[in-house]
């Protein structure tokens, strides 16, 4: 008998997937060897079904033997595929009878699924039961990428994490980037509301990027105000403080003697507020609003967050990550005053409740009672009078 596995000595020729000629199917297997490859198979089956249907994991594992509708020829050489199982998010206990069209692959798939279920199943038996995704998922990459798959010419698959929900709004973003295909990712995907879908597939121009737009120019318009408010300040001879007071000052020098600079080349024209805008407007894009302080966003290498963080590179700050007192980008303007007192008095009551034993707690709060008394005194000697010169010294 020779001394090869006992099933499959005699496997048929099939194509390899690569067109690189033909192959036995498998090679001689063991009876443990040969239980694995209907999980294989099924985990094969479960990915087409829910990557050209995008059903949800919910809907996929309520998918039964002689869930297969019978096919619908609708026109000469054009036939219609459904299958029938249970939409469960949103439903009632138990979820609701539904149906979905499908392509022709996904009804096969269904067929080859049923195939793998006992002889003796019954209608109604759950073709991939109640199945972990991950691990079933991760037995099927490796033998994919193992010597059965490589042998028949199977592309490899990355070694990068796969969840169902990312297969749904792949189809999604595939489906609505068509023409009418937002309405039709709706329908096939048993979405309640057109704007699911929308985020779904994040399409330019429809809900989701007109809000973050919208919210985009609304921040906008708050920053320019803002700037507003604090060129006007400065004007009055109120300064900012904070590491990054003398560059904003500089900035501020450089956007009233143009205004000056113009006024005497063209003086019958009157500088509107529009035009204080216009010069202001790109300067207002780097302005992100901490709580204690502003953050003037002008170079991503500069920022002390990110450096903390390890994320140089990032187009934001880290607002929370932000030490104002250290940061080259921050600067202290009078209305975050309060904040900074707050900090001295509940600092103070905490300092005054630590026991002897304390020490380095009391070291730590000490320090940041005394940062925050010197970032008072640095408001408080740029909102005078002499504020430039305060800040200069």
């Amino acid at each position: 008998m020779g001394i090869d596995e006992p099933i499959g000595r005699n496997a048929a020729l099939v194509a390899r997937a690569d067109d690189q000629g033909e192959v036995p199917w498998t090679l001689p297997l063991s009876e443990r060897h040969a239980r694995v490859l209907p999980d294989v198979v099924r985990t094969a089956c479960l990915l087409v079904v829910a990557a050209a249907t995008g059903m949800r994991s919910s809907e996929l594992f309520e998918l039964a033997l002689g869930c297969r509708l019978p096919p619908e020829c609708t026109a000469p050489g054009l036939v219609r595929y459904r299958l029938a199982g249970k939409v469960i998010k949103h439903r009632g206990h138990g979820g609701e009878a539904d149906e979905w069209v499908v392509v022709g692959e996904v009804h096969r798939a269904i067929a080859l699924a049923e195939q793998l279920l006992d002889t003796d199943a019954e209608p109604g038996t759950l073709l991939f039961g109640r199945t972990v995704f991950k691990n079933t998922y991760g037995t099927f990459r490796k033998w994919v990428n193992g010597p059965s798959g490589q042998r028949l010419g199977l592309a490899p698959i990355p070694e990068a994490p796969v969840e169902l929900r990312m297969l749904r709004r792949t189809l999604a973003i595939e489906l609505a980037y068509r023409p009418g295909g937002l309405l039709a990712a709706k329908v096939a995907l048993k979405h309640i509301s057109v704007v699911t879908t929308e985020g779904y597939a994040g399409r330019p121009g429809c809900a989701q990027a007109k809000f973050l737009a919208e919210v985009g120019a609304e921040e906008q318009k708050r920053n320019l105000g803002l700037i507003l408010d604090e060129i006007d300040n400065y004007q009055r001879g109120v300064r900012p403080s904070g590491p990054h007071a003398h560059d904003l000052i500089e900035f501020f020098d450089a956007v009233d003697g143009k205004l000056t600079d113009e006024q005497r080349a063209a003086p019958k024209i009157i500088l509107n507020d529009q035009e204080l805008r216009r010069m202001l407007a790109k300067r207002a894009k780097t302005l992100h609003l901490g709580v204690a302080n502003y953050c003037w966003f002008t170079d991503p290498g500069k920022a002390l967050c990110l450096r903390l963080a390890g994320t140089p590179t990032a187009d934001r700050p880290l607002i929370g990550m932000c030490d104002s007192a250290r940061c080259p980008q921050a600067t202290h303007h009078p209305c975050h005053r309060p904040v900074w007192e707050q900090a001295v008095t509940s600092t103070t009551v905490f300092l005054g409740n630590l026991g002897r034993g304390q020490t380095t707690e009391r070291t730590r709060l000490e320090a940041q009672l005394d940062r925050a008394h010197r970032v008072l005194a640095a408001i408080d000697a740029a909102s005078g009078p002499a504020g430039s010169d305060a800040e200069a010294t």
